[in-house]
């Protein structure tokens, strides 16, 4: 098949370099065009990042020599030469959110990794094998920016895929109420323990905005689309507690939930709708996505950030130590690895979506 061509706004980032590494022999997409601030501009791509790659792997070498371009001054210039971009700025939020709509604008879609238009009531935040159904307000969305290709479209916060795919093959019993608390990798922040050694032996208690994040984005993914808008759900109730904890890769969640009286399924049942749980991804067999979505361990000291973040490439999830609770009717864990799954990954997986069900094509 004729590849599509991609660009990276804000390629030199954590985000943006996993982004890169991503692209390397990706069955359906080539980098074409890389972006990021202007004292990145005119380098190369090499010389943008040595000092601060941050991939466990080498940088891929079709990036290495690709001069960067100025993801500001070049917009035009990119939604040229690309079929479509991912986007993972470094900048304020309403930056972002003016930048993406200028990609969105010049009829090029954008795949957003960032949180600015996570709020936007015609911008769809997709988990794909969540709510897939949400790209139905694409249209909705083009009519307003007056675009006939150009979009945007962007993932969910890092952290709720370490719990939200848990909870939900499981909404169908009717949950009441989840208490979570997330323990989120450095690299969440963009951070390797080389450059952040304060993070060594250490646990901070806040990430600013996180707990909102947590609380409120799984209801925009479990809204439904109504007249060319995203209406949030009113239900479950969720309240949150992030910290940051000193691992690189890989958020870990100790979740507790409550069902509706009642409707309480069995651990077994619960087991077995994780085991069964397929999305669109695995219907239509996308390249990124994992055979098995839901992965259960049924030792007791797993997930383990370190053995199992990695599962079917970091975009499967993890859950262990499900048993029954004393105030809510069950708990477990959750485990997800966030720049794959949680970001760009998962940011990946999305366009593939886009691209099978047709919103994104070959210019």
């Amino acid at each position: 098949m004729e590849k599509y061509k991609v660009g990276v706004i804000g390629g030199t980032g954590m985000v943006g370099q996993r982004f890169v590494t991503l692209m390397e022999n990706h069955p359906w997409f080539q980098l074409t065009a890389i972006a990021a601030s202007p004292r990145s501009a005119g380098k190369t791509y090499e010389e943008a990042v040595a000092h601060r790659w941050a991939m466990k792997t080498s940088i891929p070498e079709q990036a290495k020599s690709m001069v960067v371009l100025d993801a500001q001054a070049d917009v035009d210039k990119i939604a040229g030469m690309v079929d479509f971009v991912f986007c993972a700025v470094d900048m304020k939020k309403e930056e972002i959110r003016a930048l993406e709509e200028r990609y969105a604008k010049a009829e090029c879609p954008v795949v957003s990794n960032n949180s600015a238009h996570r709020w936007t009531d015609d911008v769809p935040m997709v988990v794909p094998e969540m709510n897939p159904e949400h790209l139905e307000v694409i249209p909705a969305q083009r009519a307003r920016l007056g675009t006939k290709r150009g979009f945007i479209a962007v993932k969910s916060n890092c952290s709720i895929q370490s719990y939200a795919p848990a909870l939900h093959p499981l909404m169908k019993y009717g949950i009441e109420k989840a208490l979570v608390c997330t323990y989120q990798a450095i690299s969440g922040a963009g951070k390797t323990f080389e450059r952040w050694p304060e993070m060594i032996d250490n646990v901070i208690p806040y990430i600013g905005g996180e707990e909102e994040k947590s609380e409120q984005e799984p209801l925009k993914v479990w809204g439904h689309v109504e007249n060319g808008k995203i209406v949030k759900a009113d239900a479950p109730a969720i309240t949150a507690q992030c910290l940051r904890v000193p691992v690189s890769d890989g958020h870990t969640a100790a979740v507790f939930v409550k069902f509706a009286d009642g409707k309480k399924p069995s651990m077994e049942q619960i087991k077995a709708d994780w085991a069964d749980f397929k999305g669109r991804p695995q219907e239509l067999g996308l390249p990124s996505a994992p055979k098995q979505f839901i992965h259960y361990f049924e030792e007791p000291d797993r997930p383990q950030a370190k053995l199992d973040r990695e599962l079917e490439g970091g975009m499967a999830v993890s859950m262990g130590r499900l048993r029954p609770d004393t105030q809510y009717d069950y708990k477990f864990v959750g485990l997800s690895h966030n720049t794959l799954r949680g970001a760009a990954g998962g940011a990946v997986l999305l366009a593939e979506l886009l691209c099978a069900e047709g919103y994104i094509d070959h210019k």
